[in-house]
């Protein structure tokens, strides 16, 4: 096991110490190493000497996904080239991908981060890790395989999809931890379930879960259909990959590895510091990358910050788990909606499956949302009179969620797309 007593436990007053130390090492080598960041600053007339405090990072400008776009493909680089023995990248989907690139000192450090995440989830060296992530540009599959071999833990280097396999591997070799999205866990039950495999004698313990938003709801389906412990996991590749924070034991917030990551909230619209405690916009900075370091990333993704001793025993401050983005929420009718608000309703009924898809479209000039709701075998051939009053159920749960009347349609079991991957839950048809 890694649990870094000396890390994960120091006190605030140490650990704003060592922070301040670090974030000024880093701001000094991206304004003297990386040409981006040496404009930026002389634009703003910042210097690295005017870091005297943790509160002068607000001095610093921010850097965005589109700022990494542009500097495709080694732009953001602080090394020569050759110094980089590793590169990941986003999918690229809408344009040209961020590029990450790690030197041998990088990849150790995600090891050991990535290693003290596992601990929490339980991982020790006896054990036997199933990674569903995917391996290659992808950072997921990578970032659980230098944290497992970090540990001593056997990985098993599955990557993603090939379900049925995965269940025999996971029967024959006896796996005890998996790792993977949220929504393909769920679909590993299912088609368990469907093939008459009873998780319950599996030797699976705990899931290692993350790369897309998930609610305490589907925790819940995955510990009941698993018959493990589901832990949150947090990153993201612009700033490392995955291991930037972790969910412990306690499940009531992901532990920041802060003595690798310095986190802001702000408010998306003013860009100004929210105090703990508040919801607002995670910012992230690097304050150990060698590679490739990343002051001030707007990450999008909508958290809080909590500080204070843990039941597990460790110091570092905690985020809630995301409930959404900044930049790709929906705002429908005037009203700012979350898919983790629709999910969450949906997940508190019985009798339907956790697989849905938020359709988005503007018929007449106005908002409409259509929830595609997968229902269990059992309802979707109840009589319609039963049928029509959970529809009723369903849009008058999700209105009290989020205050918007919703189209609800119950499809037949296993008609929705399933993904190896991340699921994708909303189709946004207006043309806006």
């Amino acid at each position: 096991m890694i649990w870094n007593k000396e890390a994960e436990c120091m006190s605030a007053e140490e650990t704003r110490e060592l922070q301040l130390q670090r974030l000024q090492s880093v701001v000094k080598r991206a304004y003297e190493l990386v040409p981006y960041y040496n404009e930026r600053f002389n634009d703003l007339k910042i210097e690295p000497e005017d870091i005297e405090t943790l509160e002068d990072i607000e001095k610093l400008p921010f850097t965005s996904k589109t700022d990494l776009r542009d500097a495709y493909p080694f732009g953001m680089f602080a090394v020569p080239t050759e110094e980089i023995v590793e590169v990941h990248t986003t999918s690229g989907t809408t344009g040209k991908p961020t590029v990450s690139g790690y030197t041998a000192e990088d990849l150790d450090i995600w090891g050991e981060v990535m290693a003290r995440a596992l601990t929490m989830t339980g991982v020790r060296k006896k054990d036997k890790i199933q990674n569903s992530y995917g391996y290659g540009l992808f950072t997921g599959g990578m970032g659980v395989h230098y944290g497992g071999q970090k540990i001593g833990a056997t990985v098993i280097p599955i990557s993603a999809g090939n379900t049925m396999r995965q269940l025999e591997i996971m029967q024959d070799f006896e796996t005890t931890v998996l790792t993977c999205t949220p929504s393909y866990g769920l679909y590993l039950a299912e088609v368990a379930e469907n093939e008459g495999i009873d998780t319950s004698k599996l030797k699976l313990k705990a899931g290692c879960f993350g790369a897309e938003m998930w609610t305490e709801e589907m925790r819940e389906k995955l510990e009941k259909r698993l018959n493990i412990s589901a832990q949150n996991i947090y990153g993201l590749t612009e700033i490392m990959g995955p291991g930037v924070a972790m969910e412990c034991p306690i499940k009531k917030g992901l532990h920041i590895f802060e003595d690798h990551f310095y986190p802001e909230i702000i408010d998306p619209q003013t860009l100004k510091q929210l105090p703990d405690g508040e919801t607002g916009e995670l910012v992230l900075t690097t304050l150990t990358r060698d590679g490739m370091p990343v002051i001030r990333f707007r990450t999008r993704d909508i958290t809080g910050l909590n500080r204070g001793i843990c039941e597990c025993g460790r110091t570092q401050v905690k985020m809630d788990r995301i409930t959404g983005r900044s930049d790709d929420m929906l705002k429908v009718r005037g009203v700012i909606v979350f898919p983790s608000q629709i999910e969450k309703a949906l997940l508190k009924i019985e009798g339907l499956e956790p697989q849905y898809q938020i359709i988005v479209t503007r018929p007449h000039h106005l908002d409409e949302i259509e929830v595609m709701v997968e229902t269990s075998p059992a309802l979707f051939s109840d009589e319609v009179k039963h049928v029509e009053e959970i529809k009723k159920n369903i849009e008058s749960k999700i209105h009290n969620e989020i205050g918007l009347r919703v189209n609800i349609s119950l499809v037949e079991p296993k008609s929705l797309p399933r993904s190896e991957g991340k699921a994708v839950r909303v189709i946004d048809k207006r043309n806006i």
